[in-house]
């Protein structure tokens, strides 16, 4: 009797149950409840109670004050660099410079007959126009020329040892029978007499003269060519001193052809 009931009741337990778990399959779980702000603060069990912050109030807080506005600086300019200076124009000279030199060392030099110096020598500031140059030194013919100065330096080179001469006068041929006239020209290079008689004239080097002779006083000029004609002549005006001025200029050359200068 005993064995039956306890069989009934385990019977009975085992329906229960499983009509339970039916019956909390069909169902779903629970959705689970909204918990308010108040319960969701509450302290849980073992869990220290924490004091929630105090709400701020909007009204009591002051304005935000605007942050300071920061001046906006304008950026400088780059600073340009200066242009470069022009370079300095440079003036044309007023005067002229000259630089005056010899082949003989130490030749006096003249200009417009004021002395400059001794050869090397510089004359500054000589004014542009026509001058007179004068260089002279001891056993050698002075030079003389007329020179164009214009502004800016020039070198000038003078020459002592060259044999120079350039002279011509005109002279009267006489003859046995009557004359001719004509002109005497007397370079380095010879003496010639030009005249309108071809038969008359001559040309001859400095060094074959046989005869080359003045007679101040008779006022004469006497020529010899070597193995050749002789020659009288004479100045159309009688005036002798410029039959002199000749000779004496083309002894001075012949003199210095003959030293080999």
């Amino acid at each position: 009797m005993n064995r039956q009931v306890f069989v009934v009741v385990s019977l009975g337990v085992v329906l229960a149950g499983a009509f339970a778990a039916f019956t909390l399959t069909r169902s779903g779980p629970k959705p689970a409840e909204p918990v308010s702000p108040v319960e969701r603060s509450a302290p849980q069990a073992g869990q220290r109670p924490t004091t929630p912050p105090a709400p701020k109030d909007e009204a009591k807080l002051a304005p935000s004050e605007p942050a300071p506005r920061i001046a906006r600086r304008e950026p400088e300019p780059p600073v340009k660099a200066a242009p470069p200076s022009p370079a300095p124009v440079e003036t044309a000279p007023e005067a002229g410079v000259l630089r005056i030199d010899s082949d003989v060392p130490g030749a006096q030099v003249f200009i417009d007959r004021v002395f400059i110096g001794a050869t090397p020598v510089t004359a500054p500031n000589v004014k542009p126009g026509t001058h007179r140059l004068n260089v002279s030194a001891p056993g050698y013919e002075g030079v003389a020329e007329t020179i164009d100065v214009v502004p800016g330096p020039r070198d000038v080179l003078i020459k002592l040892k060259d044999v120079r001469l350039d002279a011509k006068i005109e002279v009267v041929h006489g003859h046995r029978i009557g004359s001719c006239r004509g002109e005497l020209i007397a370079t380095p290079q010879g003496l010639r007499y030009e005249t309108a008689d071809k038969n008359d004239g001559f040309a001859a080097t400095l060094q074959d003269l046989e005869t080359f002779q003045v007679d101040y006083l008779e006022k004469r000029l006497r020529v010899k060519l070597q193995k050749g004609k002789a020659y009288v002549f004479t100045d159309p005006d009688g005036n002798a001193d410029r039959l002199f001025v000749f000779h004496r200029d083309v002894e001075k050359a012949r003199d210095c052809l003959k030293k080999g200068e």
